[in-house]
């Protein structure tokens, strides 16, 4: 017979925190976030800690490269997307690994033979002003000018008009060369007055740019995760199939953490997996996804780092709809948590914990917090600013972002899901979408940690620990649901609310 679980499978909107006493040194500025990455027994510091509870999704449309600096500098981790060549995911490890604070790989590019237009077109779709001219319209091509607003005029010049005629030519450019220190980086932009000085190798090539406003970067993110060699930490996610030839190149190019992305990972293709990376490597690894004890316990001992929770709580992803499997988030988060904590008193080894999926407000972070997760993992949330790798669009009066699961035919990543079926997807457990474009990742990430550190001042909490040890969480009702809304009253309409 069947076992039948019959209390519902609960989701975060159902849950709210109870305040407990707000004492005087209970202030935002004094809430540290702080959190484990990795195992560690009791009594010890873990190898790798996250500065903000936040990691970035293994997906095409969230995670690669220039996501993962961005984060690292807040003070979290991107585990960047496996659904691409081997060749070109190590790429952009040794390329986080390689960045230095300052100096920044050009993401707007193009060639000498393109139009105004194109210009124009690349800045309304990225919003920077600053376009390197490459010989391959590439990031790391012959550098041949440097096009900003101060080399066209919209309303004179023809929109077919080539680049070529009105860049600032090589020649004419201030550069740094390949191995400059940022402190003479920054001495050339302010004795020439520059905004933006290109650096280039010895052949020419474009290198980076160093920037201006980013004169006091380093100062400015004093949250930044980093290795004991001062570069940022970045993990990269892998699947059950092509691990013995992708691990061994991610670790040369200097990962510090892995992960095992799966839809489902109570199987022995990730035992296998973790197996085969602790035998050989002297790297984390996490594993998942489960959302029960049973699954916890046989991941925790087949040797995983930490463990991922969450089956079909992505707002991209239809896995339920498609296979009838999953759990709501917040009941997978609160099971396994208890696993986590029976697990610690019975070995006195403490396994970190990420929740994955469900999360539709700032608030359900802290709940999955409270509940006891150490930090969560966001697709839909990082998918929305300029530094995920997708297009930005204007769909009607509106600026949206690409955003698509990895179960779905467009990521074509049927490693994550096949079991030992063909080499293609069968069916999708993800979609493709757009998400509202939000500007930058700092700005809104910056709201939602003060969310957070508010709402822990509320509930009496200064750290991570003291919120899981002493938070009080109710189970509400529907109408409780309304009541806690706007409720009985008109709403004005924006433009009427900001008139006089």
């Amino acid at each position: 017979m069947a076992t039948y679980y019959m209390e519902p499978s609960r989701t975060f909107s159902e849950f709210l925190l109870i305040p407990n006493l707000t004492t005087k040194d209970c202030t935002p500025a004094n809430v540290k976030l702080k959190t484990p990455l990795v195992k560690f027994n009791k009594g010890e510091e873990p190898a790798i800690s996250l500065n903000i509870p936040f990691s970035s999704a293994v997906m095409q449309a969230v995670s690669d490269d220039g996501m993962a600096i961005a984060l690292a500098r807040s003070g979290g981790i991107s585990f960047i997307f496996g659904s691409q060549s081997i060749e070109e995911q190590a790429l952009m490890v040794r390329k986080v690994k390689g960045y230095k604070a300052g100096f920044v790989v050009s993401r707007s590019n193009l060639k000498p033979e393109q139009s105004l237009s194109d210009v124009l077109a690349l800045k309304e779709e990225t919003g920077h002003s600053t376009v390197a001219i490459t010989d391959d319209g590439t990031a790391n091509g012959k550098l041949l000018g440097i096009v900003t607003g101060r080399d066209y005029r919209k309303s004179r010049d023809p929109l077919d008009r080539k680049i070529s005629e009105f860049m600032t030519p090589f020649e004419k450019l201030i550069y740094g060369k390949s191995g400059i220190a940022l402190s003479e980086a920054n001495n050339l932009i302010w004795d020439h007055k520059l905004n933006c000085l290109p650096i280039v190798d010895d052949n020419g090539n474009l290198d980076t740019l160093v920037f201006r406003k980013d004169y006091d970067e380093h100062k400015e993110n004093p949250m930044e995760l980093l290795d004991k060699n001062k570069s940022y930490i970045v993990g990269a996610g892998i699947n059950t199939k092509d691990y013995t030839e992708r691990v061994p190149a991610l670790v040369e190019a200097g990962v510090d953490i892995l992960v095992i992305d799966s839809s489902d990972g109570y199987s022995e293709w990730q035992h296998e997996t973790v197996q085969y990376v602790k035998q050989n490597f002297d790297v984390k690894i996490g594993a998942g996804n489960v959302v029960d004890r049973e699954g916890f316990r046989y991941l925790v001992e087949s040797g995983a780092d930490f463990i991922k929770v969450g089956i079909g709580g992505g707002s991209i992803c239809i896995t339920r709809e498609q296979k009838g499997i999953g759990r709501g988030q917040a009941s997978s988060v609160m099971e396994v948590v208890e696993a986590r904590d029976e697990y610690f008193r019975e070995t006195g080894t403490y396994i970190p914990i990420c929740s994955d999926g469900g999360i539709v407000h700032d608030y359900h972070v802290t709940l999955a917090l409270a509940m006891g997760a150490d930090f969560v993992m966001l697709g839909r949330y990082f998918a929305r600013f300029d530094e995920s790798p997708t297009r930005k669009l204007k769909v009607g009066n509106n600026f949206v972002k690409e955003y698509w699961g990895e179960g779905s035919n467009r990521a074509r990543n049927w490693q994550r899901y096949d079991t030992g079926g063909k080499s293609k997807l069968l069916f999708e457990e993800g979609v493709d979408s757009y998400v509202p474009y939000a500007g930058s990742l700092q700005e809104n990430l910056d709201k939602t940690l003060g969310k957070i550190k508010s709402t822990m001042c509320n509930c009496g909490s200064l750290t991570l620990d003291e919120l899981k040890a002493n938070a009080r969480i109710a189970l509400v009702s529907a109408t409780s649901l309304v009541e806690g809304g706007a409720h009985d009253v008109i709403l004005k309409e924006s433009s009427l609310s900001e008139e006089g």
